[in-house]
């Protein structure tokens, strides 16, 4: 296991402030007492949150992987009106603070597309948090088949990063972009995909396959 760097600058104020005030408390054992407790609570959630565990990842052609660790929230046929403008399959997947919170691609490909969106945010299972609120699309494409990811922030997810930049190469199952605390993925794929999940299922990042094509 490893921690993410998203998560460097976070842990370091962290230690920072536990520090000072273990140094300044040192002789109010009182104060040390009732302050000192839920700061390392939640220094060791913060350890846990930007976790990226250590898995072994055997990627095979044609498969859809999962782009993050969560539960299937939705699967729908939907016009996709950012991109494609046309029939997709919608499926959604909703990531709570105790999932890991790195985004992976989810096929090889090039991205030929990606946009920021600010906006609102609605909790991450609201149905129309997927166009309402801030979030981050990227387009993947390959010889078979183009699919576009979308990142979405939640009620506590305040922020986004996405990695790629138009023209970059995609490797499936390497990591593309981190959500902070609690949000959601759509992934909108061809009507023609053999999908392979449904509502309610887990989903762990890279190994859990979406569809085929």
């Amino acid at each position: 296991m490893k921690i993410h760097k998203e998560g460097y600058k976070i842990l370091r104020n962290q230690i920072i402030i536990i520090l000072l005030l273990g140094t300044i408390l040192m002789f109010n054992f009182v104060y040390l007492f009732y302050i000192l407790p839920p700061l390392l609570l939640i220094f060791f959630f913060s350890i846990f949150f930007f976790r990226i565990p250590n898995k072994k990842i055997i990627v095979k052609e044609g498969n859809i992987y999962a782009p993050c660790d969560g539960k299937i929230v939705n699967i729908k046929k939907v016009i996709e009106d950012e991109y494609y403008k046309d029939s997709r399959i919608q499926i959604s997947i909703f990531m709570s603070p105790l999932n890991v919170h790195n985004q992976l691609y989810p096929i090889n490909g090039e991205v030929k597309y990606t946009k920021y969106h600010p906006g609102k945010y609605f909790v991450a299972f609201h149905p129309k948090s997927s166009i309402l609120n801030e979030r981050s699309s990227i387009v993947i494409k390959n010889e078979k088949i183009s699919l576009l990811s979308r990142q979405i922030a939640g009620y506590i997810a305040r922020r986004i990063i996405t990695y790629p930049k138009v023209g970059d190469k995609a490797i499936a199952c390497k990591e593309y972009g981190f959500i902070k605390f609690g949000s959601r993925i759509d992934l909108f794929i061809p009507i023609n995909t053999n999908i392979k999940v449904n509502i309610g299922d887990k989903t762990i990042s890279g190994q859990s396959i979406i569809g085929t094509y």
